[in-house]
């Protein structure tokens, strides 16, 4: 088992290769799932704008037309 980082094993080496998962993991058609996803995840341009607004810390740009954010206060986004 050869691995690039002395300390880290490859997964392939842990996990059992009999296993029902990793042989169905074999058998599908992987280039064709993800040539039939790739166009409905790929990245949209967005209808978004960014209004420069000034609060207590500074400049802030806040994203108008966005919809809520699960990463942010409300897709708010700081700008130093």
């Amino acid at each position: 088992m050869a691995t690039d980082d002395f300390f880290r094993a490859r997964l392939d080496g842990m996990v059992d290769p009999r296993h029902p998962l990793v042989v169905l993991a074999t058998r599908l058609p992987w280039t064709a799932i993800e040539a039939s996803l790739a166009p409905l995840l790929a990245r949209k341009p967005s209808s978004r704008t960014e209004v420069a607004d000034q609060d207590l810390f500074g400049l802030t740009l806040l994203l108008a037309g966005a919809p809520p954010s699960n990463a942010g206060l409300f897709g708010i986004r700081r700008v130093t």
